[in-house]
């Protein structure tokens, strides 16, 4: 009977504690429900591979999104008749970067005045955009579009700030390419030009 009791009045003792905490002790044992953010910004191998470098990112994932054919292959993409952009859906924790923040990561990881391409690779799957989910992520995207337009050192704002459509996983092969191809990842990186440009875009070495 008395370990009872005293099982029951330790169980009391958490229960009051537990009540008697601040909102923010208490909102901090509530998981974190993570954000997502679709980004096209050329090839998703560099983008998925820098992205994952960003403090408060969880997860990145290449695919496609913006067209009209359901369930591309990367074959289709590539003829250039689907619509969809190479892009990457990015899974990260609000608590420890903003959309905006990351948004603005995003800016100087792509060249936006270029909107035939990026860097070596051509046509609109190409085409960096930010694809938003709501009014929330809308003014966030355009507030950071603008200030990033003023940050340019060479040419103007040409990336579309766009509604967000159905983001298909692209294939294995190409999911966590640059961990698993270093070499050939980074030959590619380079033979494409794409820190050099980005140099020149945003007024830092490559």
């Amino acid at each position: 009977m008395r370990s009872a009791l005293i099982r029951l009045f330790a169980a009391m003792t958490v229960l009051g504690a537990a009540l008697c905490l601040p909102g923010a002790a208490m909102a901090a044992l509530k998981p974190v429900q993570p954000q997502i953010a679709i980004l096209a910004g050329g090839c998703f191998w560099c983008m998925e591979s820098d992205l994952k470098a960003v403090r408060g990112v969880i997860s990145v994932d290449p695919g496609y999104t913006g067209g009209k054919v359901p369930y591309p292959r990367y074959e289709d993409v590539l003829t250039e008749k689907t619509g969809h952009y190479e892009a990457v859906r990015v899974r990260f924790d609000p608590t420890k970067i903003t959309y905006r923040q990351l948004l603005d990561r995003y800016w100087k990881l792509v060249d936006p005045t270029d909107d035939k391409g990026q860097f070596c690779d051509r046509g609109p799957s190409y085409r960096p955009a930010v694809f938003v989910d709501g009014p929330n992520q809308m003014k966030a995207a355009e507030e950071s579009r603008a200030a990033a337009a003023r940050r340019l050192k060479s040419g103007k704002m040409l990336a579309q700030v766009l509604p967000m459509q159905p983001f298909y996983l692209a294939e294995a092969e190409h999911r966590n390419f640059a961990e698993r191809n270093k070499d050939g990842y980074q030959m590619y990186r380079v033979g494409c030009g794409r820190d050099a440009r980005l140099g020149e875009v945003w007024g830092r070495a490559g």
